[in-house]
């Protein structure tokens, strides 16, 4: 949501014993914004910032981190590797010095692999650290610190269990790492554009990681690693290095069957990848009959069965059978009827899913609306979906709490007959309508979702409230 620096403000103002402010994905203010919260909010524990993108020019920076009380602070968590702008070093320096329960540190990319040795001499105990840069303030070839001096910083922080960050990584210092890969449960490379050959020795290594999240550049090699490495592994997520449909990717079917061979306590997972094979996903729902969330997204459109040219519907049909605390689901790839006929028979506790590219007729949401009884949220694009499919929700959309569809068949009428039909839910189509609101023209975006308050007041032109 978009968040001011004036509500900021209204937030320090408002509540003396303020402790804790989480903002995800988040936009409108900036570091006056966090200025203020940092000196009013005398008594904060948490302030983290966690994709958000904070407004500032160049010559309107706030020094917002010598804001905090110059006393002993509370903080036990401070976020801020998403804010992209330059900030006083040395003021952070000082505060982390004088926040004896400070846990969880992510500093941004203007932090240097230097600083951040002095940050961590400042604060042995931190068990949560975000890396910053993880390069050298000289150039390569320049001199810095030595990846001897790096991995003594790092044995000094045996508390260390979680590693985030690495923007910009120099792969060089990597080794600085090692001496606490063995305590690690949750290591984050998603930033980090590193090739299979400079991850394997740090994955080797982490015997008891539960969270693992990179790129593709890990490759299937690299997840053959993973496999073979952390038996006790919960959550992977493997995002693409290059999202275009016509990128051959560096992981694959080949990579998922290892993880599934290697890795049977997975309970999440979210795999982007160009080549799939139904076989390899029935091989995961055999092997990790515990998944609660199941997110493939074969890039592309209308990808088959890399080996059969068959469509995916077997490969899903079998991860909504055996993967019986199925919660959260995403579908991609060649998909027919078939695929949202097992969906909607065995996805009984599917609260959240998410298709595109997916379908041959109405049919599809019919199942999906019929049989999927938890269903909570529904995220539809580019697929063949016209006003039918979606008045077949009709008995359904009040137990829901919200339906978005882009790039589908849906026209004006069907929208607005949902909106008669359904008064008390909010009805929103985005996109150009044409002066004369003809019935029939085809709308870009749908956004139905139940509201107590009513419709939005502070909807954006581009919207429109039926």
């Amino acid at each position: 949501m978009t968040v001011s620096d004036d509500d900021l403000g209204l937030i320090a103002l408002s509540f003396p014993q303020f402790k804790e402010l989480s903002m995800v994905c988040c936009d409108g203010f900036s570091t006056l914004g966090l200025a203020v919260i940092a000196e009013r909010c005398r008594h904060l524990r948490v302030l983290d910032l966690i994709e958000d993108y904070v407004e500032d020019e160049e010559d309107e920076l706030v020094d917002w981190i010598s804001k905090f009380p110059q006393s002993n602070t509370s903080l036990e968590s401070l976020v801020f590797d998403c804010v992209g702008v330059p900030f006083n070093f040395e003021a952070l320096e000082a505060l982390v010095a004088r926040s004896p329960s400070l846990r969880r540190l992510c500093v941004n990319h203007h932090v240097s692999v230097e600083q951040l040795r002095r940050l961590m001499a400042r604060a042995p105990q931190l068990t949560h650290l975000g890396t910053g840069a993880f390069r050298p303030e000289t150039a390569a070839g320049g001199g810095g610190i030595s990846v001897s001096e790096l991995s003594a910083s790092f044995a000094a922080s045996r508390s260390i269990a979680s590693l985030s960050g690495f923007r910009e990584v120099n792969p060089e210092y990597l080794p600085g790492i090692y001496p606490v890969c063995a305590n690690l449960t949750s290591l984050n490379f998603s930033f980090a554009n590193v090739t299979a050959e400079e991850l394997l020795p740090v994955i080797r290594q982490c015997h008891k990681l539960r969270t693992f999240w990179v790129l593709d550049t890990v490759g299937d090699e690299g997840l053959h690693a993973v496999a073979e490495t952390c038996s006790d592994l919960r959550e992977l997520r493997v995002f693409p290095l290059d999202a275009t449909e016509d990128s051959e990717g560096s992981v694959s079917d080949v990579g998922l069957q290892a993880i599934s061979e290697g890795c049977r306590k997975l309970e999440s997972i979210l795999y982007f990848c160009q080549r799939m094979t139904n076989a390899a996903v029935i091989a995961m729902s055999k092997n990790c009959p515990d998944l609660v969330v199941f997110r493939l997204c074969i890039m592309g459109r209308h990808r088959p069965d890399r080996i059969t040219g068959e469509p995916m519907d077997d490969g899903f049909g079998a991860i909504v059978m055996n993967c019986t605390k199925l919660t959260r689901l995403s579908v991609s790839g060649l998909l027919t009827d078939k695929a949202f006929e097992y969906i909607g028979k065995y996805g009984k506790l599917i609260k959240t899913l998410s298709l595109a590219f997916s379908g041959d007729s109405d049919l599809s949401l019919k199942y999906l609306f019929e049989g999927c009884t938890s269903l909570n949220k529904l995220e539809v694009r580019d697929s063949p979906f016209s006003d039918k499919g979606l008045l077949s929700g009709l008995d359904y959309f009040y137990n829901m709490r919200f339906l978005w569809m882009n790039s589908c068949r849906l026209t004006m009428r069907g929208c607005r007959e949902v909106a008669q039909q359904m008064p008390n839910l909010v009805v929103e189509v985005m996109g150009d309508q044409s002066d004369d609101g003809g019935e029939t023209e085809v709308i870009d975006k749908l956004y139905l979702y139940r509201s107590l308050a009513g419709p939005r007041n502070d909807a954006p032109p581009f919207v429109k409230i039926l």
